[in-house]
C-alpha cells in the first residue's frame, strides 16, 4: 500500500461491507455480558463489532444460579499452555462464522481474517478489584487487570480540552485512573485509548470522500476513521488501530511494564492472500520493533505526543523511540546469563535479553510470541452466515471458518488472564484496497456516496444507495477473558487437545447466529499417549432461546 502525506510504512487496508462475523470457539461475546434477552445491550460495552445485536454469547456461570452482579460466580475457560517445543502444544481449534464470503481472490470481494490475544497476570481472587480505582496508575488493578465485568455500561472516560497544559493532563488522568469502576470490563486501558485520542491520523490513509472531523486538539485524530468518522467511543478501543493491520505503531498499554504486566496485541494467525504472507510476517509486531513518539519521562507531564512520523517527533522537540512487543518479561531473571540458559530451554518462543524501549538502558529477559501463522482463508460464499470449505490436512469438510492454533507457553509458570479478537475485513471490488490510499480521497471515478448512474446509456440516470463507509470495513468478535493455565509435570512430552462445546441452548432459528450445542472439534484424532481437555461452559442467565 503506497501513502502519501505522512505516510509511516505500507499497511493492508481493513475493509468491509455490511457483513457480520461470530466467534463460535472460543465463545464470542459480541459485547454481550449477562443479558436475559436474545440482545445484548450495549454495543459499545468493550470493542466495535458492527455485528447485529442478536449475536454473542454470555459470559459463563459458575455455579447453578445466575452469576447476577457477583464476579465470583462468573466462569472464565481456562486452557493449559503449550509446552515448549512443538511436541507439547496445546492445540485449540478457532472457529467462527462471517457473513459476506472470504477465500477465492476472484469472488466479489476481498477479505482477510486477523486473529490476535492480549494477556495480563491472572494473580489471585484478591487481585479482582472490588471497589473504585487509585490514582496511582502503577498500582491500579482497576486501570490494568483485565475483566470482563459485572455491569454492562461502557467504562468512564474524561477526554482532553483544547490546549491542554501538563497540568491538565494530569489531573484529568488521575481522575481517568481512579474513576476506572470495578464492575466495567476492561480489555484495553484508558492510557492506551488517550494515547490514541491524542495521536493524529494518518493522513496517508483511503478516507473516500467521508469527511474526519477534527478533535478539540485542532486535527483529526486516530479515534476517527473512514468507517467512524463521528469517532464513536467502544470500550478502550482504539479506532484506528482496530480498522488497519498491521498497525504502525506500538500497542502497548502503558508507557511502562504494568503490575500485571498487560501485553500489546499478539497476532496469532491472518488468513487470506497466501501471497502477502512475507509482508504480513515481516510488519508483525510479535518480533518487529515499533515506533511512537516520546515527549517527556516526567511523571507530571504527558508521556506521548501527536506525532506519527520520525521527522515531525524530533523538529517538535520528542524522542523516536522503539519498543517492543512481549507476551511476558522474566523479573526474576536478573543478568544475560540467566535468560541465555532460559532461551536454550524454549523452542517455541524467541526469548532475549533486551530493552522493552530504546530509550531507557535498564535491560531484562523478555519473551516474544512465535511467528504468527499465515496461510489462505478459508472459502464461504457470499450472503451466507454459515458453513466454509476448510482444508485441514487431509479433511475438506464444509463447517464453519476453522483454523487450528497452539496455546502460548509462558516460561514463567505463571498462570494468564487473556482475551481473543478476530476481526474479518472485506472490501467490495469497486477499488484494489492494497493500492488505494489518499490521493484517491474525494476522487469520483475511484468511488463517491450515492453515485447517479446511466445504466442504459440514454441519459436516464438512477442513484445507487452506496456508502462509502462501508464498502470498505472491518469487523470483529472478541472471546471472553480465558484463563491459560501452566502445564502440570505429568503433561511433559505430550500433545494436549482441548475439546469443546459451542452453541446455545434451541434449536437453529432459535440460536441464530450462534450454532445449537456441538462438540468442537466435531472430529478427533489422537494418538496413545496424547491428552484431552473436555471443557464446556454456559449460561443461566439466557431466559429466551
Amino acid at each position: 500500500m503506497r501513502f502519501g502525506f505522512k505516510a509511516v510504512l505500507p499497511l493492508l487496508l481493513l475493509q468491509a461491507i455490511i457483513a457480520d462475523v461470530y466467534l463460535q470457539n472460543p465463545r464470542g461475546s459480541n459485547n454481550r455480558l449477562h443479558e436475559t434477552s436474545s440482545k445484548r445491550r450495549n454495543a459499545n460495552r468493550l470493542f466495535d463489532s458492527q455485528n447485529n445485536n442478536k449475536g454473542g454469547y454470555n459470559t459463563g456461570d459458575r455455579l447453578a444460579w445466575r452469576m447476577g452482579s457477583n464476579v465470583r460466580r462468573q466462569y472464565a475457560m481456562q486452557y493449559y499452555g503449550s509446552g515448549p517445543s512443538s511436541a507439547e502444544a496445546s492445540k485449540l481449534m478457532i472457529e467462527w462464522t462471517n457473513q459476506h464470503g472470504c477465500g477465492e481472490p476472484g469472488d466479489k470481494n476481498k477479505c482477510d481474517i486477523v486473529i490476535q490475544y492480549m494477556c495480563s497476570r491472572n494473580g489471585t481472587d484478591e487481585d479482582y478489584p472490588l471497589a473504585w480505582g487509585r490514582i496511582d496508575a502503577a498500582l491500579n488493578g482497576h486501570v490494568f487487570y483485565m475483566r470482563d465485568g459485572t455491569s454492562t455500561s461502557t467504562m468512564d472516560y474524561r477526554g482532553p480540552r483544547n490546549r491542554e497544559s501538563d497540568s491538565s493532563y494530569v489531573r484529568r488522568m488521575r481522575g481517568n485512573f481512579a474513576y476506572n469502576r470495578s464492575n466495567g470490563g476492561l480489555h484495553e486501558t484508558v492510557w492506551w485509548y488517550d494515547a490514541c485520542r491524542y495521536r493524529e491520523a494518518n493522513g496517508g490513509l483511503f478516507t473516500a470522500d467521508q469527511d474526519l472531523r477534527k478533535d478539540v486538539q485542532g486535527y483529526v485524530s486516530a479515534s476517527r476513521t473512514r468507517q467512524n468518522k463521528d469517532g464513536t467511543r467502544s470500550g478502550y478501543e482504539c479506532p484506528e488501530e482496530r480498522d488497519y493491520f498491521p498497525y504502525w505503531q506500538p500497542t502497548n498499554q502503558y508507557e511502562d511494564l504494568t503490575r500485571f504486566q498487560n501485553t500489546p496485541w499478539i497476532d496469532l494467525a491472518w488468513l487470506g492472500d497466501k501471497s502477502k504472507c512475507k509482508y504480513i510476517k515481516d510488519n508483525s509486531y510479535n518480533q518487529k520493533g515499533k515506533h511512537r513518539c516520546v515527549m517527556s519521562q516526567s511523571d507530571d507531564k504527558r508521556n506521548y505526543a501527536p506525532y506519527i512520523n520520525q521527522q515531525d517527533c524530533e523538529s517538535n522537540g520528542g524522542e523516536w523511540v522503539e519498543f517492543s512487543s512481549f507476551i511476558e518479561v522474566l523479573e526474576d531473571i536478573k543478568n544475560q546469563t540467566e535468560c541465555t540458559a532460559v532461551s536454550k530451554l524454549d523452542r517455541r518462543n524467541k526469548v532475549f535479553w533486551g530493552q522493552l524501549r530504546s530509550d531507557k538502558d535498564e535491560k531484562k529477559c523478555i519473551v516474544q510470541a512465535p511467528e504468527l501463522h499465515c496461510d489462505e482463508a478459508p472459502w464461504s460464499r457470499v450472503n451466507h452466515l454459515g458453513n466454509a470449505y476448510n482444508e485441514m490436512g487431509d479433511m475438506k469438510t464444509p463447517n464453519a471458518s476453522r483454523v487450528d492454533v497452539d496455546m502460548p507457553y509462558f516460561p514463567s509458570g505463571e498462570a494468564k488472564r487473556c482475551v481473543m479478537r478476530l476481526r474479518y475485513n472485506i472490501s467490495t471490488s469497486d477499488y484494489d484496497p492494497w493500492d488505494t490510499d489518499s490521493k484517491s480521497n474525494d476522487v469520483d471515478d475511484v468511488i463517491e456516496n450515492n453515485p447517479k448512474v446511466d445504466v442504459l446509456g440514454n441519459g436516464e440516470e438512477l442513484q445507487l444507495a452506496l456508502n462509502t463507509a462501508q464498502t470498505g470495513r472491518t469487523f470483529q468478535d472478541r472471546s471472553h477473558v480465558y484463563i491459560v493455565l501452566p502445564r502440570l509435570e505429568s503433561m511433559d512430552g505430550k500433545k494436549l487437545y482441548n475439546l469443546n462445546v459451542r452453541g446455545k441452548r434451541g434449536n437453529i432459528v432459535q440460536t441464530f447466529p450462534a450454532t445449537e450445542y456441538d462438540f468442537i472439534p466435531d472430529r478427533l484424532v489422537v494418538n496413545k499417549n496424547d491428552l484431552v481437555h473436555i471443557q464446556w461452559t454456559g449460561s443461566n442467565s439466557h431466559d429466551n432461546n
